[in-house]
């Protein structure tokens, strides 16, 4: 049984018989936002639990076993709380990492995201395009190897930004950062040479995508912007089908699920309820290892 913070009333995540299925949405804190809101207008009528595991966020601290063991803790406690009939892991470091070890330990389908560069090279016209992501994204193997499957006409510049998901977590709780700072993160996605210049940003953070009309305003130059959270959405839809007719979600069908639940000011409750989260709780998992 677990507390709702803004009602103060009980609630049961498991206790919520229904027709349509529960979607687990996972990220260590805000940015899987951005994909829980796709995945919510392709199925408006399921079940949701939306698990942010600030606890341990930023995941980028973490060394990669100890993410690894982290991950897995907290998704062993969340699908035996709420029983989903799948999971979103929406964050592309954990995704990078953590995926082919959860679909060994757990029954249920998951559904990753990845760093968007296959779409980002198909739409280039120029053939430069930058990855936006944060440095554990960049450094693995795996974003490399998508690099090299499906951008090798490109240059890809890949980019580690050690404070945007912090800035979007700010920007949420309701203390947006300066536009310098926002700057001086955005910069180096823009490189310009005698062959053209970047024509494509791939957001590969899903925290990126909620500082998006900023960062458009501050861009040098126009590009476009590639957010990851349609193709998740459209890959749920895929696995589980489109809304079950005659049934329409209510306000007791979706929760924001915190690991430590610090900065859940009224800014970021009230921002929480906005994007359909109403009701929030917090399942205590203190980070014991780094």
């Amino acid at each position: 049984m677990h507390v709702d913070l803004l009602a103060g009333t009980a609630y049961n995540l498991a206790a919520m018989p229904s027709p349509v299925p529960t979607i687990l949405v996972f990220d260590s804190g805000l940015g899987g936002l951005t994909v829980f809101s796709e995945v919510l207008k392709a199925r408006p009528d399921a079940r949701f639990v939306y698990a942010a595991d600030d606890a341990a966020f930023p995941y980028g601290r973490l060394s990669e076993d100890a993410l690894v063991a982290r991950v897995i803790e907290v998704m062993e406690r969340l699908i035996g709380l709420c029983d989903p009939d799948l999971a979103v892991i929406a964050c592309n470091t954990a995704s990078t990492l953590v995926l082919p070890r959860l679909r060994e330990r757990f029954a249920i389908p998951f559904v990753g995201t990845v760093p968007a560069i296959k779409p980002a090279a198909q739409i280039s016209r120029t053939g430069l395009i930058t990855v936006l992501a944060t440095p554990g994204t960049v450094a693995r193997d795996y974003t490399r190897g998508l690099v090299d499957a499906y951008a090798a006409r490109c240059r890809a510049n890949l980019v580690g930004s050690t404070r945007l998901a912090g800035f979007a977590e700010a920007e949420l709780e309701g203390r947006p950062v300066p536009d310098e700072d926002l700057r001086a993160e955005l910069l180096p996605c823009f490189a310009e040479d005698e062959t053209g210049r970047t024509d494509v940003v791939a957001l590969a953070c899903t925290h990126y995508p909620l500082l998006l009309p900023r960062l458009q305003a501050l861009a040098p130059w126009p590009v476009t912007w590639i957010d990851p959270a349609p193709a998740v959405a459209r890959r749920v839809v895929q696995l589980m089908g489109g809304p079950v007719p005659g049934h329409e979600a209510d306000e007791g069908e979706a929760i924001a699920v915190f690991t430590e639940g610090r900065g859940l000011g009224s800014a970021l409750r009230d921002a929480l309820r906005e994007k359909g989260l109403p009701l929030l709780a917090v399942e205590s998992l203190p980070l014991t290892r780094a």
